[in-house]
C-alpha cells in the first residue's frame, strides 16, 4: 500500500510541472462562473435600489424577474424529454444551473429580506427553497461523481450492475488463470494461487458481488477500500513475479469495484433529489401563475 502511494506520489511530481498551466486555466474556468453569477446577482440589487429609488415598487421588478426565470427552468425539462442529443441536453444542464443560482438572488429581493406573511406566501417560500435545495444538492452530487470517475464521465445508473457483473468475472478469471510452465513440466502447483483463491473467498467475493460501504461512501471514508487493498498487498509480499502481477490486475479492478459503489450511491441519492425536485417545481409554477394574478388583481382594484 506505502510502495503505491509512493509511486502516485512521484507520478504526481512528475506531471505537476507540465500541468500548471492547464491547472491555472481549469481554476480559472471553475472560478468565472462564480464570478458571473455573483457580478449578476449585485447588478440585480442595484437595478432595484434604482427602481426603489424611483417611487416605484421594485417587487414588480424583481418578481417578474424570477418568474421569467423559473419559466425559463422548464426548458429544461422539456429538453430532457424531447429527444436532445446528449451535447444539447448537456448545454441545457449547465444553462439549468446556472440560471437556478441566479434566481436566488432574485428571490431574496422579492423577499427583501423578510418573512412570509400569509400561509400563500409560506407555500412559494418553500417551494422555492425546496426546489432550490434539492437542485443544488443534486447538482453537488453528479459533480462530485465525475470528479472521481474522471475516466467514465458517461457512466449512467443502469450501467452500473453490468459492469459490476463485469468486473467480478474478470477478477474470477484473473484468479483462475494457471502458470503454463507448471503445467507443461508436471510440476505440483505451489501454494501461491490457494492463497488468492482464499483472499477472493474470504475478503473479495461478497464486496464484488454487489453494491456495498454505501454510508463510507456518503461520508468520503475511504477506510473499506483501504483495508482490501492491505489485504491484496500482505498477500502480494509472499507470492512470485507471476502472480504479484495477478494481484496487481485484481487491485485496479477492486479499486474500480470502489468507484463503481461511490457512483451507486451518489447517483441513487440523486434520483431521489429529482423526485422531490420535479414535482414540486411544476407546483410552484402553478403557485406562481396564481400570484401575478392575485397581485394585479388587488393593484388594478378589482379585488
Amino acid at each position: 500500500m506505502r510502495q503505491a502511494i509512493g509511486a502516485a506520489g512521484l507520478t504526481f511530481k512528475a506531471k505537476t510541472s507540465g500541468n500548471g498551466f492547464s491547472t491555472a486555466r481549469s481554476l480559472t474556468r471553475g472560478l468565472l462562473p462564480i464570478i458571473t453569477i455573483a457580478g449578476l446577482s449585485g447588478g440585480l440589487f442595484w437595478l432595484t435600489s434604482i427602481y426603489e429609488g424611483s417611487l416605484r415598487d421594485p417587487r414588480y421588478l424583481d418578481g417578474w424577474v424570477l418568474a421569467g426565470g423559473m419559466g425559463l427552468q422548464l426548458f429544461f425539462h422539456l429538453a430532457i424529454k424531447s429527444g436532445f442529443s446528449p451535447r444539447s441536453v448537456l448545454r441545457w444542464r449547465t444553462f439549468h444551473i446556472f440560471l437556478g443560482y441566479l434566481l436566488i438572488a432574485a428571490f431574496v429581493s422579492h423577499c427583501d429580506f423578510s418573512w412570509p406573511d400569509s400561509a400563500f406566501e409560506w407555500m412559494l417560500w418553500l417551494g422555492f427553497v425546496l426546489v432550490t435545495m434539492s437542485g443544488a444538492a443534486s447538482a453537488f452530487l453528479v459533480w462530485s461523481m465525475r470528479s472521481k470517475l474522471l475516466a467514465d464521465s458517461s457512466l449512467s445508473f443502469e450501467r452500473i450492475p453490468v459492469r459490476r457483473a463485469e468486473l467480478e468475472r474478470e477478477v474470477q478469471a484473473a484468479i483462475m488463470t494457471d502458470d503454463p510452465a507448471h503445467i507443461a513440466l508436471g510440476l505440483p502447483q505451489p501454494p501461491y494461487d490457494a492463497w488468492i483463491a482464499d483472499l477472493y473467498a474470504n475478503q473479495l467475493r461478497e464486496f464484488l458481488q454487489g453494491p456495498g460501504n454505501a454510508l463510507a461512501h456518503l461520508i468520503g471514508s475511504q477506510r473499506p477500500l483501504r483495508h482490501l487493498i492491505d489485504e491484496i498487498d500482505e498477500v502480494s509480499r509472499y507470492v512470485d513475479a507471476r502472480n504479484r502481477d495477478k494481484l496487481d490486475v485484481i487491485r485496479d479492478l477492486v479499486i474500480e469495484k470502489d468507484g463503481l459503489d461511490f457512483a451507486h450511491v451518489h447517483l441513487r441519492l440523486s434520483r431521489g433529489l429529482m423526485f422531490l425536485h420535479v414535482p414540486i417545481t411544476y407546483a410552484l409554477m402553478v403557485l406562481t401563475v396564481a400570484h401575478v394574478m392575485i397581485v394585479y388583481a388587488f393593484a388594478s382594484g378589482g379585488w
